[in-house]
Order: C-alpha cells, then sequence, then structure tokens
C-alpha cells in the first residue's frame, strides 16, 4: 500500500498540474466564453474566465493516477463527481435554473450513496446498541452531500474565498484523518488541498480566473462525499458534529441566506447581497481584507473541530456552546435581525413560507 511519501508526491503533482494548466484554462474560457460579466449584484467590473474548476478537477485526476489503487475504492465518487463538474460546465455557459442543477447534484449523490456510501447507524451517548437508521441513512446522506455542495457554491461571491474556505476545510479533514488512521481521506484531501493550493494563485484578489460553478459545486461535493467516507457505515453522536464545525461557517451562512429570503418572501435560490462577506465591505473592509477574516473565521471552526475531536464530553459540549454563540454574532453581522425581535421575523417567515406552499397548490 501507499506511504506518506506517495501521498506527498500525489499532492505535489495535482498542485503543479493545477498551476500549470490554470492558464490554458483561462485561455480556453476566453476563447469560447466562459465568461463572468459584471452586473449590479457582482463585485468585479470586467468579464473573468469562470470554469477555474476544471483545473482543480485536472490537478486532482493527476493526483489520483498516481494513486491508482485508490481510484478503485472510490469509483462512485468518481462517478458523481463527473456529473458535477458536467453540471457545473453546463451552468457556467448556460447559466441553468436552480431546479436544473439541483437534479445534476441529486444524482452525483444517489451514486454515491446507493453504491453503498451510506450511514446505517449512530451510536448514541449512555447508550448501549446501535441505532440502526434505515431508509433515513440514505436521505440524511443525500441531503448532506447536496447541502454542503450548494453552500460552498453559496459563499463564492468574492476573489479566493470559497477556494481559501474549502482549503482551510480539507486541511481540518487531513488533519483529523491522519491522527484516526484514516489513510485514504488523507490521500484524497492532500490531493485536493494540492490542486486547490496551486489554483488560488491565479483566484486570489485580484482574481485572473473564478471557480465558477464548475469549480465550486466540485470543491464542495469533494468536501461533503469525504466527510461522508469518515462516518462511513456507524457514527457517534459527537462525531457527527466534526464535519458541521468544520464547515460552520458556509452552512451558517446559507441558512441565513434560506432565512433572509424566506422572511422577504423570495424564492430560496434567488441571489442578493447580504451574505457576510458583502455585510463586511460594507462596513469598509476592503475585498482582500474581507477574505482574510472570512479565512480566519474559518480557521477558528477547524481549529474548534480538532479539540472537539479530542474532548471529552463537557468539552465537547463548552464547544457547541461556543460555536452557537459564534452563529449568533455572525447573525448580527449579517444584519438577519434588523433590530426587530426574533419572533417577528419568525412569524413574518413561516407567514411567506404558507404563501409560497398556497401558491404551488392548484
Amino acid at each position: 500500500m501507499y506511504t506518506y511519501i506517495d501521498y506527498f508526491i500525489a499532492f505535489i503533482i495535482s498542485f503543479a498540474v493545477s498551476i500549470i494548466i490554470t492558464p490554458f484554462v483561462i485561455s480556453m474560457a476566453e476563447k469560447y466564453n466562459f465568461l463572468d460579466i459584471p452586473n449590479g449584484r457582482k463585485i468585479h467590473q470586467s468579464p473573468i474566465p469562470r470554469i477555474g474548476g476544471l483545473a482543480i478537477f485536472i490537478g486532482t485526476i493527476s493526483g489520483l493516477l498516481y494513486l491508482n489503487q485508490l481510484v478503485t475504492m472510490i469509483i462512485p465518487i468518481a462517478l458523481g463527481g463527473i456529473v458535477i463538474v458536467i453540471t457545473g460546465l453546463l451552468d457556467d455557459k448556460y447559466s441553468l435554473k436552480p431546479q436544473y442543477k439541483l437534479i445534476g447534484q441529486i444524482f452525483a449523490a444517489c451514486l454515491v450513496v446507493f453504491w453503498g456510501f451510506n450511514i446505517e447507524y449512530i451510536n448514541l451517548p449512555f447508550w448501549m446498541d446501535k441505532i440502526s437508521l434505515g431508509v433515513f441513512g440514505y436521505v440524511i446522506a443525500i441531503f448532506w452531500i447536496v447541502g454542503i455542495t450548494n453552500a460552498i457554491n453559496l459563499i463564492d461571491g468574492l476573489d479566493g474565498l470559497a477556494t481559501g474556505v474549502s482549503l482551510i476545510a480539507l486541511m481540518t479533514i487531513c488533519i483529523l484523518s491522519m491522527t484516526s488512521g484514516q489513510y485514504l481521506i488523507t490521500a484524497l484531501t492532500l490531493i485536493l488541498i494540492g490542486s486547490s493550493l496551486g489554483f488560488l494563485i491565479f483566484n486570489f484578489h485580484p482574481a485572473k480566473i473564478f471557480l465558477g460553478d464548475t469549480g465550486a459545486l466540485f470543491l464542495g461535493y469533494s468536501i461533503s462525499t469525504i466527510s461522508i467516507l469518515g462516518l462511513y457505515k456507524s457514527i457517534t453522536f459527537f462525531s457527527l458534529f466534526l464535519p458541521i464545525i468544520i464547515l460552520a461557517f458556509p452552512l451558517l451562512d446559507t441558512i441565513f441566506a434560506i432565512i433572509r429570503r424566506l422572511y422577504k418572501g423570495k424564492k430560496i435560490f434567488s441571489p442578493d447581497k447580504s451574505h457576510l462577506h458583502h455585510r463586511l465591505m460594507e462596513i469598509g473592509l476592503s475585498h482582500r481584507a474581507t477574505v482574510i477574516v472570512i479565512y480566519v473565521i474559518a480557521t477558528f471552526s477547524g481549529l474548534s473541530a480538532i479539540i472537539f475531536s479530542h474532548s471529552i464530553l463537557w468539552g465537547a459540549l463548552t464547544i457547541v456552546a461556543f460555536i452557537l454563540l459564534f452563529a449568533q454574532i455572525t447573525a448580527e453581522i449579517v444584519g438577519l435581525v434588523e433590530k426587530k425581535p426574533l419572533l417577528k421575523i419568525f412569524r413574518k417567515t413561516a407567514s411567506n413560507i404558507s404563501n409560497i406552499i398556497n401558491s404551488m397548490i392548484p
């Protein structure tokens, strides 16, 4: 089997290939009009190539080819990744409707989950027997993959933001997998770290190329499936929290975005300029400073997850309490409350959800 030296070589290969291939992807995007055109909602002022995820994908494939024996162990994940990349490319070219993108994501998730990578049991504290999740294990796994895939996509609003946050999440997962002896996950994360790091050189502000849906969906899908591998078959109650803590920022930003849009009576997929990065820029932070602040938040989440994994029960609960406090602070920054009582927000949100459901019923 492979050694850590092999993993390091795979990392270097994916890193180098990503750096080498990105300029070619930029040229291809310009030639075939895969461009992100500025509008009132976007920050950039001129058209930018937006299929940078293709460079990450090619870099990842290169690293996997070196560790070719691992490919047979992740065939469904690889096939799902191809579906995700094709979905992203089509959206970057033709701006697909949200429901069509969702179909591609669900199909990719089903390839993984129904092939056997699902969660069958959960171990609760102070409970002797495993609790079988049955069909809910499949539902939870599919929901997790689709949810994280979209969460990374939604935060892709500034140069290097989604790439950097994904890198921090992957580094955290890599550290946790190394300490727990999960060598397959270690190898996969190192390869993804290499390809993402090579791409970030071109993606950090001022960006020469964007991730696009090709990259944001692929990174979200990769992180979600790798975390499923870490929880594969049977999980403990507290290990369930690990990926949630690692991805606290994109998850919270997505949850707040959904609540905010429902509160305002909008569709949950409708874009807006009220994400955390927009709010930070509104209070005067520069583009680069905003990204770095969010990197710090993501790093805090990653460190919390590492501490959480080595904590006793009360230590783990304390970390969860800090995460909840972090969620409240984030809500204030995002402006979700907007100086109105939370009860009024919940009532108005519920009313808007009811109106949306009623409008769908003939």
